[in-house]
């Protein structure tokens, strides 16, 4: 069964009868509280069924505000695997963090010791490192 297919049974068979918004999400608010409650009480298998009727509530609040759940998954995935490009770039006397293109901030450079602790803070925060001197810092 496809998806549509699953999400139109599931409309079919509801529970509930609304056309509100507020009302579905509500519903599917409830579940998921439900299914946290049960949880911290260490009910797994209560805790499983509250969620599989959460996820029942969630697909009747995407029908109710017209989001096409397969769209919504594929634009979930293709988010999930989006990573943004980090970028730092070593210049003459500073240092800039560019994230998918924008500049996102900079600092003075003094030393090598900047430099390797810059190249140190790049790579803890998965940055490519890009050098665009024209002179080495060693030459200062």
């Amino acid at each position: 069964m496809n998806l549509r297919e699953a999400i139109d049974m599931i409309w079919d068979n509801r529970k509930y009868s609304t056309n509100d918004p507020k009302t579905a999400i509500s519903h599917l608010n409830e579940e998921v509280a439900e299914s946290l409650k049960a949880l911290m009480k260490g009910d797994l298998d209560k805790a499983k069924r509250e969620l599989q009727d959460a996820m029942s509530c969630l697909f009747i609040a995407l029908k109710v505000l017209d989001v096409d759940a397969e769209e919504a998954v594929n634009k979930q995935v293709k988010q999930m695997k989006k990573r943004h490009s980090k970028i730092m770039i070593f210049k003459e006397d500073k240092v800039e963090i560019y994230v998918d293109g924008t500049l996102k901030g900079g600092w003075s450079i003094w030393s090598t010791e900047d430099i390797k602790e810059a190249e140190k803070i790049a790579k803890e925060f998965g940055c490519e490192i890009k050098h665009q001197f024209n002179e080495s810092i060693n030459d200062k």
